[in-house]
C-alpha cells in the first residue's frame, strides 16, 4: 500500500465534513479488541449515527473505513466533490474499493 500524502489527507477532511453535512458523528478511538483487528464502522448510539474508526490506523486504512460507512446513504441530493463521489461509487458498486492506490 503507498504511504499518506497530503492528498489522502484532503480526502480524509472532506469525507469527515461529508459525515458530519449526513449528521453522522465521526470519533477515532483506540479500538482494542482481542486477537483481531478492527479499524472501526458505523454504528448507530441512541438513535444517532456515529462512525467510530481506529485512531491508530494509516490515513488510508480511515479513508477506507469512512468511505465503505458513507457509500451505504443515498447521497443522490446531496453535493460531494467529483473525487470523493467517485470514490464512494467504488464502493457503492464493490463493497470494497479494490484500485485506490
Amino acid at each position: 500500500m503507498k504511504k499518506s500524502g497530503p492528498d489522502d489527507m484532503n480526502i480524509l477532511r472532506q469525507l469527515e465534513e461529508l459525515a458530519n453535512g449526513l449528521g453522522i458523528e465521526v470519533r477515532y478511538e483506540k479500538i482494542k479488541k482481542e486477537a483481531s483487528f478492527f479499524p472501526g464502522g458505523l454504528c448507530n448510539f441512541k438513535g444517532d449515527d456515529l462512525l467510530i474508526v481506529h485512531s491508530k490506523i494509516s490515513a488510508r486504512d480511515k479513508i477506507h473505513t469512512l468511505s465503505k460507512a458513507l457509500a451505504t446513504f443515498d447521497l443522490g441530493d446531496i453535493f460531494v466533490k467529483p473525487a470523493v463521489r467517485e470514490l464512494l461509487l467504488k464502493y457503492t458498486e464493490t463493497g470494497s474499493e479494490e484500485d485506490f492506490e
